[in-house]
Order: C-alpha cells, then sequence, then structure tokens
C-alpha cells in the first residue's frame, strides 16, 4: 500500500500535505517518552473528573436511559457502576453520558469543547480489549485532548458555536486520536481513522434553547463514533486523507475551509495543559459570572429583597452561545444549567454554587432576581478571550449604592478539589475500599502493565 503521507493532495483547496496526515504524523511522533510530570498530572486530574462525574450522575435521566439503550455481552468493557460487560461502544457511549451529566466536566476554552468526555470514555473502553500500557495509556489520553483541541480552535468561532455543538464536532476526532494511539496505528491508518472520525462529527444547538437533553447524547454519540471510525480504520478501510481540509471536508462544511492550515499539533503548550476543571455545574460561559455573584453575595452581605438590578458583562461568546443569553420561564434543570441569568441570580440568591441551586426553576424570589438581569457584551472581555474568559457582575440596590466585582478570568476548580470531588463521589458508588484502589491505580497509572485495570475496577 502506498503511503498516504508521501502522497501530494490533487485537491486544489488543500496543503501539499492534507490536515489529517499532518495530525496523525504528529500523533504518532508523540509518545510515553515525552510525558514530562506537567502532562502526567493532569491527564490523571482529567481522569479523576470524568469518573467523578460519572459516579455522581449514574442516577440522573439521562445516564438511566442510556444504559436502557444497550445490552450486556459475555466480555467487554465496563461502564461506571455498572454490572456487566459491554460492547465497547456502547461502554464509551454510556460512560461519555454519565460523564456530561452534571455539566461540570473539563473544559478547553480555545475549543469551545468538553474534550475530556469523549477521550476518556473512549481510551477507558478499548483498554479493556487489549494489554495498554499506563504510560502508553496515558500519551494516548494527550494525543487526543492534542488533536481535538486543535480541530476546535481551527474550525470553531461564536458564529459557528451558535449552530454546531462544539464538542460534537471536535469530540469524534479527539476519541478517534486518543484511541488510534492506544491501539498504535501507523499514520496510514490513523489517518484514515481521523478521515472516519471527522465524517461523524455532528451535533446542533438547538438543544440549549428548549432544554433538550441532546446535549449528553452528542458526547455519547461521540465516543461510540470514535470506536467505531478507528475500528474501521484498524480492519483496513480506506478514509479520505483530505475529509478535514478538502474542498467538501469537515471545515468546508462549517464554513471554515481556511481553517485546515492552522493544524498543528504540539507546535506549541500541549493542548491538555490548557484544559480547565469547572467549580460550577453549569455552562462554560456561565463559570465566571456566577463565581463573580458567588463573592458579592458572600464579601457584600447583599439582602437578594434590596437588589433593584443586575448588570453581567461577558465575552461575545458567551453573549452568543445558545442558551446564555436566556432569562426564562425554566421548564427544566438544563436551561438554568446554560442561563448566565439564572446561574447569577442563583448565587446572589442562595450564597451558594451547587446543585441544589437548580432546584429554584420556580422559586419567585429567583424569578424576580433574573427579570431584574441584563447581560452585556464587554469589549475587552472579547478582546481577552479565549486567552482569558473573564466577566463582571455589577448590583444595584434599591437605595442606588452599587457593588461590583470583576474577574479577569475563570477560577477553576484545583487539582485537589477534583480529587476531592472524586474521592467522595468514588465512595458513594464503590465503597471506601475500592474508591481508595481506584485513586491509588490512577496515582500509579504510569507504572502499570495495564490500564485496562482501572476500567476494571469501575464496574459495579
Amino acid at each position: 500500500m502506498s503511503s498516504i503521507a508521501a502522497s501530494r493532495s490533487p485537491d486544489p483547496a488543500v496543503e501539499e500535505t492534507p490536515a489529517a496526515v499532518r495530525m496523525a504524523s504528529a500523533a504518532c511522533a508523540f509518545g510515553a517518552a515525552d510525558l514530562d510530570a506537567a502532562l502526567i498530572d493532569e491527564a490523571k486530574t482529567c481522569l479523576r473528573d470524568l469518573i467523578g462525574c460519572a459516579c455522581e450522575s449514574r442516577a440522573l435521566p439521562w445516564s438511566r436511559q442510556a444504559c436502557a439503550t444497550i445490552a450486556a455481552t459475555p466480555a467487554g468493557a465496563s461502564i461506571v457502576g455498572e454490572a456487566g460487560a459491554y460492547a465497547a461502544g456502547d461502554a464509551a457511549f454510556v460512560n461519555a453520558v454519565m460523564g456530561h451529566g452534571l455539566v461540570r466536566e473539563d473544559m478547553h476554552a480555545g475549543s469551545i469543547s468538553h474534550l475530556g468526555i469523549v477521550v476518556l470514555p473512549t481510551v477507558l473502553a478499548l483498554a479493556e480489549t487489549r494489554a495498554v500500557a499506563g504510560a502508553d495509556f496515558l500519551a494516548a489520553i494527550v494525543v487526543g485532548y492534542e488533536l481535538g483541541a486543535q480541530l476546535g480552535r481551527a474550525v470553531m468561532n461564536a458564529e459557528v458555536a451558535k449552530i454546531h455543538r462544539p464538542t460534537g464536532v471536535t469530540g469524534p476526532v479527539a476519541g478517534a486520536a486518543a484511541a488510534a494511539h492506544l491501539l498504535k496505528l501507523d499514520v496510514n491508518a490513523y489517518t484514515s481513522a481521523l478521515a472516519f472520525a471527522a465524517n461523524a462529527s455532528a451535533g446542533f444547538n438547538q438543544w440549549a434553547w428548549t432544554g433538550g437533553s441532546e446535549m449528553f447524547f452528542q458526547a455519547g454519540l461521540a465516543a461510540r463514533s470514535a470506536v467505531t471510525a478507528v475500528g474501521l480504520a484498524a480492519a483496513g478501510a480506506y478514509g479520505s486523507p483530505s475529509a478535514i481540509d478538502g474542498a467538501a471536508g469537515l471545515c468546508a462544511a462549517l464554513g471554515r475551509a481556511e481553517a485546515g492550515a492552522n493544524l498543528r499539533p504540539f507546535a506549541a503548550e500541549p493542548e491538555i495543559l490548557r484544559v480547565y476543571h469547572k467549580a460550577v455545574p453549569a455552562c462554560n460561559f456561565a463559570q465566571t459570572p456566577a463565581l463573580a455573584a458567588l463573592r458579592l453575595a458572600r464579601t457584600k452581605s447583599i439582602a437578594p429583597a434590596r437588589i433593584a438590578s443586575i448588570l453581567v458583562r461577558v465575552p461575545r461568546a458567551g453573549a452568543l452561545y445558545p442558551g446564555c443569553d436566556y432569562a426564562g420561564p425554566y421548564a427544566n434543570v438544563l436551561q438554568g444549567k446554560m442561563s448566565i441569568q439564572y446561574n447569577v441570580a442563583a448565587a446572589l440568591l442562595t450564597g451558594e454554587i451547587t446543585e441544589r441551586n437548580f432546584d429554584l426553576l420556580a422559586d419567585p424570589g429567583l424569578a424576580r432576581l433574573v427579570s431584574a438581569t441584563r447581560l452585556e457584551v464587554d469589549p475587552a472581555l472579547t478582546a481577552a478571550y479565549p486567552g482569558l474568559q473573564g466577566g463582571e457582575v455589577l448590583v444595584t440596590l434599591a437605595d442606588g449604592t452599587q457593588h461590583a466585582v470583576r474577574l479577569e478570568d475563570v477560577v477553576h476548580a484545583s487539582a485537589e478539589e477534583v480529587a476531592r470531588r472524586f474521592e467522595a463521589a468514588a465512595a458513594k458508588v464503590f465503597g471506601a475500599a475500592r474508591a481508595a484502589e481506584i485513586a491509588e491505580t490512577i496515582d500509579t497509572l504510569e507504572q502499570r502493565p495495564d490500564a485496562g485495570a482501572l476500567a476494571r475496577l469501575l464496574r459495579a
């Protein structure tokens, strides 16, 4: 078979070397030996975050609905907290839905994507199908985040994201990149895997206006598509090397035909180091405003009844993202989790940011504060985004007194906080002894000969 990497694309819209080939070549050149302490630590934090979120969301409707669509097999991959084994694609699907279930997953702002909820369920499922060293498993995670983030940076902007779900676009490619690395595919097969994954990129953002649950299943479908894409490539199926940047490829479909030239994995700091972990169980764009409102509530002791108006300043991307500039009515939890107005009002009303805030959908006090809230696009915050994701909340009281908090960037949940959340959630599902074993396995993963042991520990 002739080398894809050596061939010149006949498509005049494509560079000398198609984007998928460049991406596959860069990924194949990265290995366990390239992992440093920072990359290992962040990959482990991403794993803890994903597993912790999945443990907490197991009983939520979308998690149970995802489980209802699959059937156990005699042997296969594990689903967090479930008994039995499942086909790898099915396990990846359900674990992705569960990992997304709280809307508190990790976030890569530059790509507007939640990469971990696709990459991690994919590699966990496939690590149970063959022996994979822990260091190779971690390297595959880093590669998955890298290629998914690079794609998102290239094709996603505020206008594209108004319609197309970023994670639905980047997720299949990110998951397939990680899986192809895990299976040690050569550049040709790797390129085909990325091509098939690009063809599976999909997902629209209408759910954000209605509170539809498509959002959760988009992550699951992306993970399942990643497993399928890599399986096809490993079986010898040929995918177009220009599926991403060709005249009729993914970038062109999104109206970003020129974006393929910007795909240069590992040309700068690895993208996984730019991931942050949410402090607020809500939309990415609601994070900073909610945290600013929380700081006001806690430092100024503002009585909600005294609030006359609330001005929230956000980057343009935050105001445009579907569901974020929404003042109700709120028929379901997801509408509240997406709405900046809701999250700001709830933080001011309760003085906290927890899942309990989303029990207030019909609360009259919250409705009053939401009706008094206005969003404004801030030029300075817009210019700083996505490098910084700032926000400001200005509260005016009935007597004219004003209080404001401006945060120039989102406040992350620390690695220590992510670990505490994970340990508490795992203990509730598995018991203290098994939770401690899972934690120890993650802590020493780079030294272990079989990464699949981690996935098997997640089975009930």
